[in-house]
């Protein structure tokens, strides 16, 4: 869907509810376009695998003509199972309209082999195999991430600071990072409880040295612009998440934002929403 329609309005469901939809894979079934235009949008998408689990691959979008750069979406959902890139598409979609290049990344998930360090090891190897993609242009890339994924779009634009690691050596190195809502302080998060312990479920534990490798608070400062929006009514990463890893990023002397916006979690992911034009105009400012 190039321009998706107003799911809530069209079938009188609020913002959090056409999201649980989406999360529960029921979108299409409220907003499917026309046969003819499905049939063009599975014949653009090209699925790059990375790995042998069926959880490793991603779909590479393209935009006509020329393109503005790569903008790798990564999905949130608590790192759990149960979401998917489903959530990243109608972003994809947006993302080729205006232009760029979309590359909507999967990766394992705590229930189906991910977590510590699988999850990372999925997300630096899925972006790492755009390198191979033949006519891809890699000049630019961006991440970009809601929620947990928020928190792994900032995490891979550091990896050049996890000396040591194998992380620490990018095929494609990220020219910068937007996060959506991100839960960018894993510490602070494992304090706070979110999602009902879903940082520790992810982790294997409560924080240790790990952290210093997970947690994209403990890299400040990046090389690296970061972007954080983040909605004032989010009562599910709190906006204090987002204000606490740009205010430690500027006084290291990083190039750091935020954009408050009006909205809860999910407005940040809805492409009909202002939060997401504001999304756009940040992608074309870095």
């Amino acid at each position: 869907m190039a321009n998706p329609p107003k799911v809530g309005l069209a079938v009188g469901m609020d913002r959090r509810s056409v999201i649980t939809l989406m999360m529960a894979g029921g979108l299409a079934a409220c907003s499917s376009p026309p046969k003819s235009t499905a049939s063009r949008q599975r014949k653009s998408v090209e699925t790059i695998r990375y790995g042998d689990d069926p959880a490793q691959f991603g779909e590479l979008s393209r935009a006509t003509g020329a393109s503005k750069g790569v903008v790798v979406v990564i999905h949130g959902g608590f790192w759990r199972e149960a979401y998917d890139l489903s959530l990243g598409r109608p972003l994809a979609a947006s993302l080729i309209s205006h232009g760029w290049n979309a590359f909507n990344l999967e990766y394992r998930r705590v229930g189906n082999g991910g977590g510590w360090p699988e999850t990372f090891d999925d997300v630096a190897g899925g972006i790492d195999a755009l390198a191979t993609v033949k006519g891809l242009d890699t000049t630019k890339v961006i991440t970009l991430g809601h929620s947990a994924g928020g928190h792994l779009a900032v995490w891979a634009a550091g990896r050049p600071k996890l000396t040591g690691t194998s992380w620490a050596h990018p095929a494609v190195p990220i020219t910068a990072a937007i996060s959506q809502a991100g839960v960018l302080d894993l510490a602070g998060s494992v304090k706070e409880n979110l999602g009902s312990g879903a940082t520790q479920a992810f982790m294997g534990g409560t924080v240790d040295g790990r952290y210093r490798e997970a947690d994209p608070t403990a890299q400040i400062p990046l090389a690296v612009p970061v972007r954080c929006i983040h909605g004032r009514s989010d009562d599910t990463v709190p906006l204090s998440q987002s204000i606490g890893y740009v205010d430690r990023a500027r006084a290291a002397g990083a190039d750091a934002e935020l954009a408050e916006v009006e909205g809860d979690h999910f407005v940040v992911i809805d492409p009909t929403s202002r939060a997401w034009g504001r999304t756009l105009e940040i992608l074309e400012s870095l």
